[in-house]
């Protein structure tokens, strides 16, 4: 099996800093940062990548507006339905990239809370 790579502190530190005035949890997934409201994920890091999620309204509408935004798969064959990985393009655009992250947080704010998963017992 191959190995993931890690993530540039560049793309780590362009995510921080964006995300900061959110209201939101920062948590490490398989050695990712990523980004919480509610205990639902909205944004993160994976590999090279930043990825965020989206209704489907604005999936739709972010993979029709630029052909470089890929759907997040970070096993191949094992698609999240509602993610999106962004293009260099977009990250290179602080406006545009700050519009997206904007309603992928908006999005996430109205899912309800999810609740935490309860430790199996050991037998």
């Amino acid at each position: 099996m191959a190995r993931w790579k890690k993530t540039p502190v560049r793309l780590i530190e362009l995510l921080d800093e964006n995300i900061s005035e959110f209201d939101c949890q920062k948590k490490m997934m398989f050695g990712y940062p990523v980004y919480f409201v509610n205990n639902n994920m909205f944004a993160g890091t994976h590999q090279e990548n930043i990825f965020l999620r989206f209704s489907d309204k604005d999936k739709k509408k972010i993979l029709s507006s630029n052909s470089e935004v890929s759907p997040f798969e970070p096993i191949k064959g094992r698609i999240m339905k509602e993610y999106v990985v962004l293009p260099g393009s977009i990250l290179k655009n602080k406006k545009v990239f700050r519009e997206w992250l904007i309603r992928s947080y908006s999005y996430v704010s109205t899912l309800p809370p999810k609740e935490k998963k309860k430790a199996k017992k050991k037998k």
